[in-house]
């Protein structure tokens, strides 16, 4: 469940890491306070959630069985274990 997680987290840190690297291109200096104005943050903010969603979105289509497999729990057959099958 982490790795989920901390690829979501990944992905909402781009745009920032993206104008960071502006930043850095540009010598405008990285950790001046000017370089970071209140309405850049709210843009990258949006910018962020918005590739977020798109990202759950994909995850969410193009993850996973499809729609028309049975899936066959995880059982015991003579003694040995059978993992999961998605038919």
């Amino acid at each position: 469940m982490i790795r989920p997680a901390f690829t979501e987290l990944l992905i909402f840190l781009i745009p920032f890491a993206v104008y960071a690297l502006f930043l850095l291109t540009t010598r405008s200096g990285v950790t001046l306070p000017a370089s970071w104005p209140v309405h850049i943050i709210a843009k990258l903010v949006v910018g962020s959630l918005l590739l977020v969603i798109i990202s759950f979105v994909l995850l969410a289509h193009f993850s996973g069985a499809s729609p028309n497999s049975t899936y066959i729990p995880a059982h015991i057959e003579n003694g040995k274990f059978v993992p999961g099958v998605e038919k």
